[in-house]
Order: structure tokens, then C-alpha cells, then sequence
């Protein structure tokens, strides 16, 4: 079985201090990484989550050894509060969301995901619903795809992409990722030797775009602030600097208090040491926020 490389799994486990606690909701569960790691240090049931139906097995076989204090269920975390409430859930012991996606995603076959094969373009996360990739594509304008690609891919070079890019749609030359890395790859100014390949920017703008990554974050947060008993703890591992603004100043208006109040218990991210970078570089934009229910 292939595994994704966990990302600050030490520093997730010292934030949530499981060993002990009740529930803890594992929100994005993806391969269950992450579970397996709070299982092994002490948390006693795990609640795991994932919009990605297609991951879920690895994670069941990976957690094999826990079967009965975990259970996988395939949901959108934007839909935690009805997940807990078909179970008569009121309150949980902790949660994490790993906003990233794991290799196994990223590196699958016709999932649309990476540049580097000729797969379709879907690049849908739950294919069981959602308009694909080429579908958003069919009738965008230059100027809402350069917007798309600026904001959440911060490609500075967004209008030039955006007009090949629709240029290549109307010539009909453009059906597969490798088209349109190719396309991406032909618009960009020849950067040497730099560390990422011209098209992943705009890649990952695109796969924000077709799964609405950011939309219902902030709301997100303050559910699951809400269904925290007193004293128990939200992380959250962001990788795009749209996603840790928000999770940044959504935990700071929950900690100024209101109907419940939360302490934030990392004033600065938690970030990566180089040994993990060199080892995943992948791991390298990763920042984990955590914070305290605390009335």
C-alpha cells in the first residue's frame, strides 16, 4: 500500500494532546496518517472525515489495527455539523483539518492532478459531484480565469496563461493535463533553473477554483469552536497563504471572545524543519495553527 508522508505530524500531536481524550475528529482524513498518529498516542476514538471517497480504503487498511475506535466516513468537513448531529454528537474532545492533499491524490492516475501524464481534466476531489475542470473551462473569459489563476495560484504572470489558455480551448487543443501544462509551459517567460515547473502555480489555482477550497473555511473553524468541549484543541495545517489568512484571523475574532472563547496557542505558524523539507519537499509551505477552547 502506497502512504502519504505526513506533514508536522510531531507538532500536530504536541497541539492536540490526544492521550486521554474522547472524540477527536480527524476531518480531513485522507490516507489516515494523521489518525494512526493520535491513535498511537493515546487519543481513544477518532471520527474521520474526507470529500475524497477514493482514499477512504487506504485509510480503512491503514487503520485496520483500530477498527473499533475509529470510524471513516466520506463528507465534506463543511459538513461536520450534520455529520455529528446524525450521530447524536454534541460536543468532541478535538479536531484537526489537514487542508493539504496527499500524494496519493496529487500522483493519481486520471484524477487530473498533475502536469507530468496526459490524464483527463477533472481535478475534482469528490468526482462523485461538481463540474470538472474542462467543464469550468468551457466558457470562461480571459479576465475571470486570470483572476482565478492571480488570486489563488499568486501567478504573476495569470493574464498571459489565462489568454493562452482560452486561445488553446478554442482551437479545441486542449483535452488533457499534459495539453495544458504544455499550453502554461509556452506562455511563461523562461525562468532558469527554478525549483518549481512554470505550470504548478497555475495548477493548484485551478484545483482551488474546481473544489471551492476556500469558501466555508472561516465557518468551518467556528463550528468546530463551538463543538469543543472547554478545555480541548483545533489544529489546523494550512499550505496556501489565502488558507492561513483566514484560519489566522478567524481563530483571532474566535479568542476575542463572544458566546465562547478560545485561547490561539500558536501566535507564529509552526512550520517544517529543514530535515522534513529535505525529506518532503512538499512539506515545504506547511503552517499549523492551533487553539484552545477555553469557556
Amino acid at each position: 500500500m502506497i502512504l502519504h508522508e505526513l506533514v508536522l505530524r510531531v507538532e500536530t500531536v504536541e497541539q492536540l494532546a490526544p492521550a486521554g481524550r474522547g472524540l477527536i475528529v480527524d476531518c480531513t482524513v485522507g490516507t489516515g496518517g494523521h489518525t494512526a498518529a493520535l491513535l498511537e498516542a493515546g487519543a481513544t476514538r477518532v471520527l474521520g472525515l474526507d470529500r475524497d471517497a477514493e482514499v477512504l480504503p487506504l485509510a480503512r487498511e491503514r487503520l485496520a489495527v483500530w477498527k473499533d475506535r475509529v470510524e471513516l466516513v466520506h463528507a465534506d468537513y463543511r459538513h461536520l455539523d450534520a455529520v455529528l448531529e446524525r450521530r447524536g454528537i454534541d460536543q468532541i474532545d478535538g479536531a484537526l483539518a489537514d487542508l493539504g492533499h496527499s500524494s496519493v491524490q496529487l500522483d493519481a492516475e486520471g484524477r487530473g492532478f498533475s502536469f507530468r501524464r496526459p490524464d483527463p481534466l477533472d481535478m475534482r476531489m469528490d468526482r462523485s459531484q461538481g463540474q470538472t475542470l474542462i467543464e469550468l473551462l468551457d466558457d470562461v473569459t480571459p479576465t475571470t480565469l486570470a483572476d482565478v489563476i492571480f488570486e489563488y495560484g499568486e501567478e504573476r504572470h495569470s493574464r498571459r496563461i489565462a489568454r493562452a489558455i482560452v486561445a488553446a480551448r478554442d482551437r479545441s487543443d486542449l483535452s488533457t493535463t499534459a495539453d495544458l501544462a504544455a499550453v502554461i509551459r509556452r506562455s511563461v517567460p523562461y525562468r532558469g533553473h527554478s525549483r518549481i515547473h512554470p505550470a504548478t502555480r497555475t495548477f493548484q489555482a485551478l484545483r482551488i477554483w474546481v473544489n471551492h477550497e476556500l469558501d466555508g473555511l472561516d465557518e468551518f473553524l467556528r463550528t468546530v469552536a463551538r463543538r469543543l468541549k472547554t478545555g480541548t484543541r483545533l489544529a489546523v495545517i494550512s499550505f496556501h497563504s489565502l488558507e492561513d489568512r483566514i484560519v489566522k484571523y478567524t481563530l483571532r475574532e474566535l479568542e476575542r471572545g463572544g458566546e465562547l472563547a478560545m485561547r490561539v496557542l500558536t501566535r507564529k505558524p509552526i512550520r517544517p524543519g529543514r530535515d522534513e523539507v529535505v525529506r518532503n519537499p512538499r512539506a515545504r509551505s506547511a503552517k499549523l495553527r492551533a487553539a484552545e477552547r477555553v469557556s
